[in-house]
């Protein structure tokens, strides 16, 4: 079984990536991606983690990127990690300023919170601004602090620094990264068929067509759409720790037949980059 989209805490997850890598094992999952927002800051933890276990693990992130004015996320798998790293350094740095400009922006409104500590190389999201707002006592839930401030039309809202989709699927491209669109269909900027072309143009690889919020014939569709473009096929239960709400690893039981198309992807764009590829 395979899971190719999940967060720890050096993102927007719960677990250390030492834990990801437990859970993983417990959960009968054989190939594992730890695909953090913006950084590669987990990688060593997990790899020391799975050393000497059944576990594989797939080098892996998801970009925040805009297109169309609203947030769509490319994963990017094997990445060449000293071509990558410090440009991510900015998307981080951005991402610290976000989370800044939110916080004031609920001072503003009357909500002040405390910001959690997160070190350089962690990348603050909106569910660090919710776990805070909980705990000041605003809200109940993180959902509650999303439908009230934080969602994407919402008062204290702040959007990604400009980093446009395109720009990130060919970053992504010249650092050796297979470049997915990760759930399609949760993107609110236009339909898939009408977003696509303009993403394949810019070196797009694959659909994330297994994902806990997509509908069987989301996926169907998509299978569809990807074939006709040569798209290469992923997929993951993007978990962010144990929840009642949220999916489990391994939720989908993905086949591990998904990972040798994505390898043979990474040989490719890491040979044409003149980089070199190590399965992990």
């Amino acid at each position: 079984m395979l899971d190719l989209h999940c967060h720890s805490t050096q993102s927007d997850g719960s677990l250390t990536p030492t834990q990801l890598v437990q859970e993983a094992i417990a959960a009968g999952l054989k190939v594992l991606s730890i695909t953090d927002h913006d950084t590669l800051s987990g990688w060593d933890e997990a790899y020391q983690a799975a050393a000497g276990t059944s576990l594989t693990l797939v080098p892996g992130v998801e970009l925040s990127t805009v297109h169309n004015g609203r947030s769509l996320h490319i994963l990017g798998f094997y990445p060449n990690r000293q071509a990558l790293e410090a440009p991510l350094r900015e998307r981080v740095e951005g991402r610290h300023r976000r989370a800044q400009q939110m916080a004031e922006n609920l001072a503003a409104l009357g909500y002040p919170i405390i910001l959690p500590r997160l070190s350089d190389t962690m990348a603050p999201g909106r569910p660090h601004i919710a776990a805070a707002l909980v705990a000041a006592g605003y809200v109940r839930s993180p959902q509650e602090a999303f439908e009230r401030w934080l969602g994407e039309d919402k008062p204290a809202h702040v959007a990604y620094e400009k980093f446009s989709a395109v720009d990130g699927i060919q970053l992504l491209r010249r650092c050796g990264a297979v470049p997915v669109w990760a759930h399609p269909y949760l993107f609110r900027g236009g339909p898939v068929p009408e977003v696509l072309p303009t993403l394949v143009e810019a070196g797009l690889m694959g659909l994330e067509v297994y994902h806990p919020n997509h509908a069987e014939r989301d996926r169907r569709r998509l299978a569809a759409i990807g074939q006709r473009y040569g798209l290469l096929t992923t997929g993951g239960s993007d978990y962010h720790g144990p929840s009642p709400h949220g999916a489990g690893l391994n939720q989908l039981q993905l086949s591990l037949d998904l990972l040798p198309p994505l390898q043979e992807g990474a040989r490719s764009l890491h040979a044409d980059q003149g980089l070199d590829f190590h399965l992990n």
